[in-house]
C-alpha cells in the first residue's frame, strides 16, 4: 500500500538551475552528497546555508527561523549572505570538504562548455576545463577519495582527484596557451575511468559509515543511474553490481540499509511507480499519482521516513508505505452447527445474481441495443462548376473535380470523432482527414470535400472509403470503447474521362455476348451523348483524361457489345461501367433472366506482357539501390581521403580527389533521379496491373458464369496487395495465392489437395515464369469445371460450362487473331449498314468462336 499524506504545488518565482543545503563553518562536514536530515538543535539557529544555481549567479542564503508559541509552528526566512556572478552558464553544482579542508565546505559549479569553477566561500578558488568536453554530465563529490565523479559525452564514468585539478592548467590560461606556449600547469587526466555505454542520469556517493568525518575507512559507493541500467561502483572504479532496468527510469535514492553490507534504493520511473530495492533485489513497489523527478526521505516532528516526491508539473508529494494501523477486533463467534442445505440454497442465489450482473454488464456497449454512429456519403450528379483539381488540363482536356457529402449521424452519445477518406490513386481529395466536435444522441453533421484525378494515368477503381473512428462512452467505461463506422461511395466515369468521337480502328477489344435484344447505348450512357449520330446508339466513344480513347459499339444483327481501345488495361472501367448499366437497364424494364457472358479465348497474353511490364520496374528499382548504395560508400571513403588530407599539417597535393569526389557525387544525384522516376513509374504501373487484374477477373467470371463467393475468391487470389513495398512485391503475394488455389479447391482430385499451408518466407522471384504458368494453370482447371471454394468440398467435381480449347487460353502468338481472316458476316453499329444476313451458325460451324480480343482489322 501507498499512503499520501499531503500534495503541494510548488511555484519557482526564479530560475534556479541546482539548489542544496550546505552547513555552516561551525558544522561538521558530511561525506556523502544525500542530504541529511537537520538535527534538532538547527531549528532556529543559521547553522543551515542554502545555495542556490541560477544560469548566471550562484546565491548563498541563511536560513534562520524563530521558534513560535501558536498553533502555526516554528518560523524561517532566507537572508542573503554573498553571490557570485559567473561568466559561463552553469550547469549543475556540488559541495564537499574538498582537499580535506575541516570546518567548511567549498562549492565547485559545472558550467556548459565543461569547465569546473570551484568557490571557497565569498573567493573565487580557480577554473578547470575538464578534456575532451562536449555535453555537461552529472557530477558529485567523494569525500573519502577527494575525488570529483562524472559521466562525459562518451558515456564513460570519470574520476577527476581535487589534487590534480588544482595542480592541472588553469581555464584562463588555457584558451591563449598555443601563442603563449607552453603553461606552467599540468595536463588534466582522470585518476580512473569505466564505460557505460549510455547516458547518465544521475550519480550518488554513499558511505556506509556512521562517522562523519571525512577521513574515514568505511568504503563508499557510487551509484550511477542510466537510461537502461543502474550501476554500483567502487570508490576506485571497479563494478560492485550492475541492475538491468526495464523501464525508464526518472530519479532515484540510494540510503542505507539496515542489512548488513546492503544498500536501499528508491527508484522513480516514467509509468509513475517508485521502486524499493534492496542492492538488485525489489522488496516494495508503489504507484505514485504523477512522474516524480526527484525523491527524497525526510523526517518530521511526529512523522519519521516520509518519502517526498517532485513532479515535472511542481506537485509536492509526501508519502509513506504501509496503511494507518487499525486497532478493531473481530470479537468470537459462538461455534454453531453448518446447516448445509440453507448455504447450498445461498450459493445457488448468489451465483443467480453473478450470472446476471455478468450478462448484463455494459463495459462494452452491445451492438444490438446501441444505435452508435451512421455514416452516408452522397456524391454530387453534376461536376464541380470550378474545378478544386491542381492539375488544370490534361492532353488539352480540362481536369474536373466532383464534391461528396458526407452525413454523420449518432444514435448515441459519441467522443473525439476523427474521419479519414480514401480514394484510389490518382485521385486525390482535397482533405482527408478531419477532427469532428463530439456528438450528442440524436445529433448529425455535414463534410463536404472535392475529388478529382490528380496524375497522368487511370485508377483501378472509382470506388473510395470513408472510415470514422470514435469513441462511445459506458457507464463503467467513461473514456469510452474505440469504434469504426465505415462507409464506401462510388464515382461518376465523367470524372476520369469525357464524350470522344467514336474511333474505328483500335489495338485490343472484347466482346460481351448478352441472351436479350441489344440496349441503345444512349440509354446506357447518356451523360456521354454528344451529337445526333451518338443519340442512334450504335457506337459511342470515351476520351480519357490520360489520352487513350476508347470506343463501344453494340451489333444490331447479334446481342453482341464491343469495347475496343489502343490500351489493355483502360479497357476495365468502361466494361465494368457496361455490365454494370445493361443490367441496371433490364431490371428497370422487368427483365429477371437477363445475363452477360463471355465467349473467350482469356487475353493471357496480353495480362502477361502487363505484369513483366510491372516486374521489370521492380527489378530496375532493386538495381538503383545497389548502385546508390556502391556510390554512396564510394563517397563516403573519398570524403575520409579528403579530411585526412585537409588535417595534416603538412600540406599534401590531393591527387585529383576533389575531382573523384565532384563526380562521385554527381552520380549519386542522377541515381536518385533516376530511382525517384523509376518509383513514380511503378506506382503507375502498379495501378495498370490492377486494372488489368480486375479486366481479367471480370472476363473470366463472365465466361465460367461465376457467382459472387467465387468471384471474391478469384480476386483476392490475383489481387492480394492494395500497394507494392519493397518488402513484398504483387508478383510473389499472386503467385503464393494461385499456388494454394491450385493445390486446395482446383486440385486434380482430393487425393491431391494439400493438407496444411506453406510457411515458406515470400521473396522476390527471378522472372515471372512460374507465375504466368500458374496463372494459365488455373484458367485451365477453372475450363475443366473447377469450382473456386474455399470450403473442405472445394474439390467436387462440377460440369463444365463453357467448352473452351487450352490453346485458346495461353494465346500464343502464332495463333494470334491478327492472323485470322478479318472477314466477319457480324455488322457493327458504327458502320450503319443493314445486316448482311445471320452470321452467329456461321461462327459455330467453323470450330471456336473468334476471338474476342484482337487488333483491329479495318473490318469493324
Amino acid at each position: 500500500m501507498w499512503t499520501t499524506v499531503g500534495v503541494a504545488t510548488i511555484r519557482w518565482w526564479w530560475a534556479a538551475t541546482w539548489a542544496c543545503f550546505v552547513s555552516s563553518p561551525r558544522t561538521p562536514a558530511s561525506p556523502a552528497r544525500v542530504p541529511r536530515p537537520a538535527p534538532s538543535c538547527w531549528r532556529c539557529s543559521e547553522l543551515l546555508h542554502l545555495a542556490v544555481l541560477h544560469p548566471r549567479r550562484l546565491s548563498v542564503y541563511a536560513l534562520s527561523g524563530m521558534a513560535g508559541n501558536v498553533e502555526h509552528g516554528d518560523q524561517y526566512q532566507l537572508r542573503l549572505v554573498y553571490e557570485h556572478n559567473l561568466q559561463r552558464t552553469a550547469c549543475c553544482m556540488t559541495f564537499g570538504p574538498f582537499g580535506g579542508v575541516t570546518g567548511h565546505h567549498f562549492i565547485c559549479v559545472q558550467s556548459m562548455d565543461g569547465m569546473l569553477m570551484f568557490f571557497e566561500q565569498e573567493s573565487y578558488a580557480f577554473g578547470r576545463f575538464l578534456p575532451a568536453f562536449l555535453m555537461p554530465g552529472p557530477l558529485c563529490y567523494c569525500a573519502r577519495t577527494d575525488a570529483f565523479i562524472t559521466v562525459s559525452s562518451t558515456r564513460q564514468v570519470e574520476c577527476y582527484r581535487y589534487e590534480t585539478l588544482a595542480v592541472a592548467t588553469d581555464a584562463d590560461t588555457r584558451q591563449d596557451s598555443e601563442q603563449r606556449g607552453k603553461s606552467s600547469g599540468k595536463r588534466l587526466t582522470a585518476d580512473w575511468t569505466l564505460v557505460l555505454g549510455e547516458q547518465a542520469l544521475d550519480i550518488c556517493v554513499l558511505s556506509t559509515s556512521n562517522s562523519t568525518s571525512p577521513s574515514t575507512s568505511a568504503a563508499c559507493s557510487i551509484f550511477v543511474l542510466g537510461e537502461r541500467n543502474l550501476f554500483c561502483l567502487r570508490d576506485n572504479g571497479q563494478i560492485r553490481f550492475m541492475k538491468k532496468l526495464e523501464f525508464n527510469p526518472s530519479c532515484f535514492l540510494p540510503y542505507a540499509s539496515v542489512a548488513e553490507g546492503a544498500t536501499n534504493l528508491l527508484l522513480g520511473n516514467h509509468n509513475n511507480m517508485l521502486l524499493v530495492y534492496q542492492d538488485t533485489t525489489l522488496k516494495w513497489a508503489a504507484q505514485l499519482s504523477c512522474t516524480p523527478v526527484a525523491v527524497r526521505v525526510a523526517n518530521f516532528p511526529e512523522l519519521k521516513g516520509l518519502v517526498v516526491t517532485l513532479s515535472s508539473e511542481g506537485h509536492l508529494l509526501c508519502s509513506y508505505m504501509g496503511t494507518d494501523p487499525s486497532f478493531f477486533t473481530a470479537p468470537k463467534v459462538d461455534a454453531r452447527e453448518v446447516n448445509y442445505e440453507e448455504v447450498d440454497a445461498e450459493m445457488k442465489a448468489l451465483q443467480k445474481v453473478i450470472r446476471k450482473a455478468t450478462k448484463n454488464q455494459d463495459i462494452i456497449p452491445r451492438p444490438e441495443t446501441e444505435a452508435g454512429l451512421t455514416v452516408t456519403a452522397k456524391v454530387s450528379s453534376t461536376l464541380d462548376n470550378v474545378s478544386q483539381a491542381l492539375i488544370t488540363e490534361m492532353n488539352g482536356l480540362p481536369v474536373p473535380s466532383i464534391t461528396v457529402k458526407v452525413r454523420v449521424s449518432s444514435g448515441s452519445a459519441v467522443q473525439s470523432p476523427r474521419m479519414c477518406v480514401c480514394v484510389q490513386p490518382p485521385l486525390t481529395a482535397t482533405q482527408d482527414q478531419f477532427v469532428l466536435d463530439s456528438l450528442g444522441s440524436g445529433s448529425h453533421l455535414t463534410v463536404a470535400f472535392s475529388v478529382f484525378l490528380n496524375g497522368h494515368y487511370t485508377p483501378a477503381d472509382l470506388t473510395g472509403d470513408i472510415a470514422v473512428t470514435y469513441s462511445s462512452p459506458t457507464e463503467l467505461n467513461p473514456a469510452g470503447v474505440p469504434r469504426v463506422a465505415q462507409c464506401r461511395f462510388t464515382l461518376p466515369l465523367l470524372l476520369v474521362c469525357c464524350p470522344s468521337q467514336a474511333s474505328k480502328n483500335a489495338k485490343y477489344k472484347i466482346t460481351v455476348d448478352t441472351n436479350k435484344p441489344p440496349a441503345s447505348l444512349s440509354e446506357v450512357f447518356p451523360e456521354f451523348v454528344r451529337t445526333c449520330e451518338d443519340e442512334e446508339g450504335g457506337a459511342l466513344g470515351f476520351q480519357l483524361l490520360s489520352g487513350t480513347r476508347l470506343t463501344a459499339l453494340v451489333s444490331r444483327s447479334s446481342q453482341r457489345y464491343r469495347i475496343q481501345s489502343e490500351r489493355f488495361e483502360d479497357i476495365w472501367l468502361v466494361a465494368k461501367e457496361l455490365v454494370q448499366r445493361l443490367d441496371r437497364h433490364y431490371a428497370q424494364q422487368g427483365v429477371k433472366d437477363f445475363t452477360s457472358t463471355f465467349s473467350g479465348p482469356v487475353p493471357l497474353q496480353e495480362y502477361f506482357d502487363v505484369v513483366d511490364h510491372h516486374f521489370e520496374l521492380r527489378v530496375n528499382a532493386g538495381r538503383y539501390d545497389d548502385l546508390l548504395s556502391e556510390r554512396a560508400v564510394q563517397f563516403r571513403a573519398v570524403q575520409r581521403r579528403l579530411l585526412t588530407r585537409f588535417k595534416d599539417k603538412t600540406p599534401a597535393p590531393l591527387h585529383n580527389l576533389d575531382t573523384l569526389m565532384e563526380g562521385t557525387y554527381r552520380q549519386v544525384m542522377a541515381l536518385a533521379d533516376a530511382a525517384e522516376e523509376n518509383r513514380a513509374a511503378l506506382v503507375e504501373a502498379f495501378a495498370r496491373l490492377r486494372s488489368s487484374t480486375h479486366l481479367l477477373v471480370l472476363l473470366l467470371s463472365l465466361w465460367q458464369r461465376l457467382g459472387a463467393e467465387q468471384t471474391a475468391v478469384l480476386e483476392a487470389a490475383l489481387l492480394p496487395l492494395l500497394q507494392d513495398t519493397p518488402q513484398l512485391g504483387w508478383e510473389e503475394s499472386a503467385d503464393a495465392a494461385v499456388s494454394h488455389l491450385l493445390r486446395t479447391c482446383l486440385s486434380r482430385s482430393s487425393k491431391d489437395q494439400a493438407v496444411s499451408f506453406s510457411t515458406a518466407q515470400l521473396s522476390m522471384p527471378k522472372d515471372t515464369s512460374r507465375l504466368k504458368k500458374h496463372i494459365t494453370l488455373l484458367c485451365d482447371r477453372m475450363a475443366k469445371g473447377g469450382r473456386l471454394s474455399l470450403s473442405s468440398d472445394a474439390n467436387a467435381p462440377t460440369p463444365v460450362m463453357t467448352q473452351a480449347p487450352m490453346s485458346a487460353l495461353v494465346c500464343p502468338r502464332q495463333t494470334h487473331p491478327s492472323c485470322l481472316s478479318s472477314r466477319s458476316q457480324e455488322t457493327w453499329g458504327y458502320l450503319r449498314q443493314p445486316p448482311p444476313g445471320p452470321d452467329r451458325a456461321h461462327l459455330n460451324q467453323s470450330g471456336p468462336r473468334s476471338p474476342s480480343l484482337r487488333p483491329a482489322d479495318g473490318g469493324g
